[in-house]
């Protein structure tokens, strides 16, 4: 197949501010015309279906303008042109995680790590090294504990941690972020007691012998304690964003959604104003202050290419770890309960409400749900908001989507709704979700396979910091379904598993398709925005086993080289 230019008017629009016709090979070859970047000897997995493969691609400003062989590609090559030869290394579309929580992943960075800590002697050790380290009377965050790590998977205390951390307060997520470890001292701070109530959507883990708070909180309990910690000044968000926006780098991450963004969107405008930036962001504020956004005018996909709004996220309940997740039927280990509504859901019918009003004004909405039922309520209020206000290219995505029955995996692909999934949860949940809902309820569990099958659009993403930014990790888990404990060495439900090139996609186009952005990302073609990742091993020929040993040797954004770095 021979070489393939921007047609003029994209590449008007593509390069702003030219008004040189490119028409032919020749054209680009001009001296005022050559690429700033041109890559050779590559095996590119463009995701564009008009040529998927290609040796070599030319890149002129922040735009893609022309694909082809490295023949081809090699003639454009001017004075000033660099070339990068890509010995026969793999090159993809830079990877656009379609859910994370960027500047909690740059918290994250900055503070303890507790995810690995495979016991409760071992997580209190290290906040008391941590603690040692910042002024009496500082908050210790963050941390993404796992109890499900420890012998006996027992929930952690405030006992267990007092003595390491007298004097400061501490509010320690889980990882899922659904259930947190507060010390003795952030209770006293928030006045919290065995009086206090539990609030609606939330729940305080008490002693059952003597009702006094056991240190754990879920879901809206968390924000007992939240509502008493200082607010991040701008100097400390705009220091966990720039580490982030380099970690995201350094990964091959050039797009995220942020679903948590709020109004710290003019942080990231302010960094792309100095240049810092590294990664697109499409930012979402709460679906609670929807009509805050609306009363703008602003629809879906307001910004600029590196920096756009438009969308509203909510939630519907908690999540599987920490057993808030909300089921038709009971959990398996704790038969008192299905779960948590989040309280965005109360009183009965105000999320419809919300939905609907954010709908009407064009907005997107995205609503965290992981248990069977909470999925059911979501799709049924997205039909319900879809036939009130006609029919219209909306995209209502749903976050999770973790634990769906055969008849709502149907219902995804006939409402057009977006499975916006994490794969890299099912290496994690697997080793323990049978024991949670059993085995029956576990064949809905990260349903990737049939929700394809069913035509419905998945979009990955990795929940940062729930979990590791890496997409590649996320990528095995899609491909090979093996858990984290090695424990399913055939895969956790295997039928659900989906090829390299389906998670791929997923990572890429379906990321970029679920924020109106497939036009201009997702896949490497003339016109697109110049974002690629090179990997130092094929994904798509090596051992599926092997996909988080890969690693990232350059990354482009907007058609700068952001990340470069030998195979490790």
């Amino acid at each position: 197949m021979g070489l393939k230019l921007t047609p003029m008017k994209e590449l008007i629009v593509a390069l702003a501010g030219c008004i040189t016709m490119l028409n032919s090979v020749s054209d680009v070859r001009g001296s005022a015309l050559a690429p700033d970047l041109i890559i050779l000897n590559a095996s590119v997995r463009t995701m564009d279906n008009a040529r998927p493969t290609a040796e070599a691609l030319a890149i002129l400003g922040n735009r893609v303008v022309a694909v082809g062989s490295t023949a081809e590609i090699r003639t454009l090559a001017g004075p000033a042109t660099r070339t990068i030869d890509a010995g026969g290394k793999l090159v993809l579309p830079g990877f656009n995680d379609a859910h994370v929580h960027f500047l909690m992943g740059g918290f994250a960075l900055l503070s303890v790590d507790l995810r690995d800590a495979r016991t409760p002697e071992e997580m209190a050790r290290r906040l008391g090294e941590y603690a040692k380290k910042l002024p009496k009377g500082t908050w210790i965050l963050e941390g993404n504990w796992d109890h499900e790590k420890w012998p006996g998977t027992p929930l952690p205390t405030r006992q267990m941690i007092d003595a390491v951390t007298p004097d400061h307060p501490v509010m320690v997520s889980r990882l899922d972020g659904h259930m947190v470890l507060v010390n003795s001292l952030a209770l006293r701070l928030a006045g919290v007691t065995k009086e206090t109530q539990d609030p609606p959507g939330g729940l305080i883990v008490r002693d059952p012998k003597t009702g006094e708070p056991t240190g754990v909180l879920k879901d809206t309990g968390e924000d007992l304690i939240a509502r008493v910690i200082p607010a991040k000044s701008f100097e400390e968000k705009l220091a966990a964003a720039r580490v982030a926006t380099e970690h995201a780098a350094r990964l091959g991450v050039t797009s995220v959604t942020d679903v948590s963004a709020g109004d710290d969107v003019g942080l990231y405008q302010y960094m792309i104003q100095r240049g810092e930036l590294k990664t697109r962001i499409y930012g979402a504020r709460s679906i609670v202050s929807w009509d805050v956004l609306a009363k703008t005018g602003v629809q879906a996909g307001f910004g600029s290419d590196m920096l756009r709004i438009g969308c509203v996220k909510g939630f519907a309940d908690g999540s599987l770890g920490s057993s808030t997740a909300l089921f038709f039927e009971p959990y398996n280990d704790a038969p008192g309960t299905r779960g948590l509504l989040f309280d965005q859901m109360l009183p009965e019918g105000i999320m419809l409400e919300r939905v609907t009003g954010a709908d009407k004004a064009g907005l997107q909405v995205l609503i965290h749900a992981i248990g069977d039922e909470a999925n059911l309520r979501i799709l049924d209020i997205y039909r319900q908001a879809a036939e009130k206000n006609g029919p219209r290219d909306r995209r209502f995505r749903i976050e999770h989507a973790q634990h769906l029955r055969p008849s709502e995996i149907r219902r995804f692909g006939q409402q057009k709704v977006i499975a916006s999934m994490q794969p890299y949860h099912a290496a994690d949940d697997g080793r323990w979700c049978d024991k949670r809902i059993g085995p029956e309820r576990s064949k809905g569990a990260y349903a990737f396979r049939s929700l394809l099958d069913a035509g419905v659009t998945l979009a990955f993403g990795s929940d940062w910091s729930v979990a590791s930014l890496n997409p590649l990790e996320g990528i095995k888990a899609a491909v090979t379904r093996q858990t984290l404990d090695g424990g399913h060495p055939d895969g956790w439900i295997p039928e659900q598993k989906i090829s390299v090139d389906d998670a791929v996609r997923a990572y890429t186009v379906g990321a970029a398709y679920a924020e109106f952005a497939e036009h201009v990302k997702g896949s490497l073609a003339p016109g697109k925005l110049a974002d690629l990742v090179m990997l130092d091993r094929d994904i798509y020929t090596i051992d599926p086993a092997e996909i988080d040993k890969v690693r990232v040797v350059l990354t482009v954004m907007d058609g700068k080289v952001v990340y470069e770095g030998a195979a490790e």
